[in-house]
């Protein structure tokens, strides 16, 4: 009996070392949020399971979290998807196909808030943000972008793709009236097709706080642009267009010109339409002669 009194100890000696010794391994952390972050507080030490906790707000001061506990952090505030493909950005500038068959390449950039009510935050968290590993570590985020390469670019491309379709090139590219339907109906589409990709109101509107109507992403978005030859092709055009024009003009005016001549020569003869145009040039010189006088004239050298 007292051997086994003596193992029993051990094993809950071992057991209570265990404990103590995971507590200590894992501690408790702190949390701090800055004004432009909001961290989602998971509950979960070694022997118990992982639950949601709370939301800890933007500027919330020290908060500390359990052993085990973990936080996610995710952005507050206004957010850009930049797709203009230059450094820094986070994706190339996006290829449409115009009705009649020419590709063309559009930049831009998305505006928007993440959803920071509580309860729809937890949400994204837990369908996308994970998945992705989206959320924020010392302001940094790898997952944060190919999250928005999937909810913001794919439904942009089809949304312009699709927009594009009902268009044709010229007018895109020189059209400002066409332009401006074409953006309106890619806002419509890319509004629908990114809440679609998303499943819910997880992207809002810039001014967004957290509480109310969620609102549009706001797009802003340059006029596509197609090749450079077929740009090359259109400035060619133009010029020849204009130089049609001036000769249009030129044959106008000589045609004006003729026909005045015509009208000379009816009323003044062939030699007094002559005589008429060269007085007109200042090649003949016209003296006006008194009634009964005289004039002497000089012939030109």
């Amino acid at each position: 009996m007292a051997k086994r009194s003596v193992l029993w100890k051990a094993l809950w000696l071992a057991l209570v070392a265990v404990v103590v010794l995971g507590f200590a391994a894992t501690g408790c952390s702190r949390v701090s949020t800055e004004t432009d972050e909001v961290v989602l507080h998971y509950a979960g030490g070694p022997f118990e399971a992982i639950a949601f906790e709370k939301c800890i707000n933007p500027s919330s001061g020290l908060t500390v979290l359990g052993p085990g506990d973990t936080g996610y952090s995710y952005p507050f505030g206004q957010r850009s998807f930049d797709f203009s493909g230059v450094e820094g950005a986070e994706s190339g500038a996006i290829s449409v196909v115009s009705r009649d068959n020419v590709q063309m390449t559009v930049a831009g950039s998305a505006t928007f808030t993440l959803n920071t009510e509580c309860k729809v935050l937890r949400q994204f968290h837990e369908r996308i943000g994970r998945k992705y590993g989206a959320y924020f570590e010392d302001g940094q985020s790898e997952g944060w972008t190919k999250m928005l390469n999937f909810y913001f670019k794919q439904p942009l491309d089809r949304a312009m793709d699709a927009a594009s379709q009902e268009f044709e090139w010229k007018k895109l590219f020189n059209d400002p009236q066409v332009k401006q339907q074409w953006e309106l109906r890619v806002g419509q589409l890319a509004r629908e097709y990114i809440r679609e990709a998303a499943g819910a109101e997880y992207f809002c509107q810039p001014l967004y706080a957290g509480t109310g109507d969620c609102g549009d992403v706001v797009l802003t978005i340059q006029k596509p642009q197609p090749p450079d030859s077929l740009i090359e092709a259109l400035a060619a055009e133009q010029a020849a267009k204009q130089q049609n024009l001036a000769q249009q003009q030129i044959n106008a005016k000589v045609k004006t010109e003729l026909e005045s001549i015509k009208d000379l020569v009816a009323v003044l003869g062939p030699n007094g339409a002559i005589l008429w145009k060269a007085i007109q040039d200042g090649k003949v010189d016209v003296i006006p002669v008194p009634q009964n006088g005289a004039i002497n004239i000089t012939p030109r050298q």
